[in-house]
């Protein structure tokens, strides 16, 4: 058994905050129906390449599909509006990420199926969120990413702003909608009433930002770029050996100790200008011109051997490559083979959290376009072949 069995999830979004979120869920045993439109499908399925087997099959889509049954649906047609509805009569939660109003067009809005359905719980994630002056806006990561402050803190001191190389601003939300969605439905278990949860990527990757803005609303300072350190840490950044780059991440005062230690300098233990954290910040220039021509006498290698062996948080910065075939990451399972619909073999990332009683597993692969229509159909809505069969020659699905 497990954690989310008996839980049915209609699936009305697309791209990637709602799809990790609902994958997350499916993960730990929801029955998650992934609603799309007829021989397109979500709009990653063709953003590649790559692509694994087919056209509609993109690394991306792969990504964040696991563990879903494909329906195809034309939401534009009454019939497909009527089925739908019906879907989520019979669902515990709806989770949509269309633009704002769209979803009361098709008559699947939160106030309209509650009425029927007073349990449901209903998630809409959007760029901005269902108030405030910015609600019409399109929400696409790279504009939340700018608009959040997340890239005026990211890249050099000086130069041009950058974005974090993935889409934080929908992971961010995926994962707080796949909570809040827990939490409503703990809340429904208990009361017998749904709710709406109402997520956005700006909300979301604000919020992300945590000890930054807290460093503002308390210093009312504006926090400037640190590229790859610390505002509140140091020496806790990359640095450059004699032939690679490695990092060091000293948090605490023993561990600085250590440090002094492994680079053979026990004389800066108690210099007073770093001796405590607080006087290494205040000091960072002199700390790092300090250390980084230490840190060139040796290849980046030997430096992580005697750190950590001296107990002194340090790691390599590896390329993907060199990520999957870390045997830490080996170790955990992050990376599982399937097989996919047409017959592509291929490994995907897999679950993270650990679960002692009931672990999240792999039970399906990314679906393919459509897969699971008929199944879904007999089996939710209890159609019989010759229904299912109008529907199709109709368009309907």
């Amino acid at each position: 058994m497990k954690a989310l069995d008996g839980i049915r999830i209609l699936d009305f979004s697309r791209v990637l905050a709602g799809p990790f979120c609902t994958m997350l869920l499916a993960d730990f045993g929801a029955d998650v129906i992934k609603v799309e439109r007829p021989g397109v499908g979500d709009d990653t399925r063709e953003w590649g390449p790559p692509y694994a087997g087919d056209k509609h099959m993109s690394a991306y889509f792969i990504s964040v599909n696991r563990n879903k049954r494909s329906l195809t649906l034309n939401l534009k047609s009454s019939e497909g509006q009527q089925i739908a509805r019906q879907l989520a009569m019979q669902s515990d939660v709806i989770i949509e990420n269309f633009k704002v109003g769209q979803m009361k067009t098709y008559g699947l809005d939160y106030e309209t199926l509650r009425a029927e359905h007073p349990g449901v719980v209903y998630c809409s994630i959007t760029g901005y969120g269902q108030d405030g002056p910015y609600t019409q806006r399109p929400g696409y990561d790279y504009v939340i990413q700018g608009q959040s402050g997340l890239m005026s803190i990211t890249g050099p001191e000086e130069g041009p702003p950058y974005k974090v190389g993935v889409a934080t601003a929908d992971i961010y939300a995926g994962m707080y909608a796949a909570n809040a969605i827990q939490a409503a439905l703990r809340h429904r278990d208990s009361t017998g009433t749904g709710q709406y949860i109402d997520v956005a990527l700006l909300d979301a990757q604000v919020a992300a930002l945590v000890n930054v803005v807290s460093n503002f609303l308390v210093s009312h300072q504006t926090p400037p770029r640190f590229g790859n350190a610390h505002p509140n840490i140091v020496p806790y950044q990359v640095f450059q050996a004699a032939d690679d780059y490695f990092i060091l991440n000293v948090g605490n005062d023993l561990q600085f100790r250590s440090l002094c230690g492994a680079i053979d300098r026990p004389e800066l233990i108690d210099d007073p200008r770093f001796n405590t954290n607080p006087n290494r910040v205040v000091n960072r220039t002199e700390m790092i011109a300090i250390l980084e021509p230490i840190f060139r006498e040796k290849t980046a290698a030997e430096w992580l051997n005697l750190l950590l062996k001296a107990g002194v948080p340090a790691s390599p910065i590896n390329d993907i490559p060199a990520v999957v075939d870390d045997p830490q990451v080996k170790a955990r399972g992050l990376v599982q083979p399937v097989t996919l619909h047409n017959g592509t073999d291929i490994d995907i990332l897999g679950p993270v959290p650990k679960l002692s009683e009931t672990p999240g597993v792999i039970r399906r692969p990314p679906p393919a376009l459509g897969q699971h229509s008929h199944e879904i159909l007999r089996e939710v809505l209890n159609f019989d072949e010759q229904r299912i069969a109008s529907l199709r020659d109709e368009g309907i699905f």
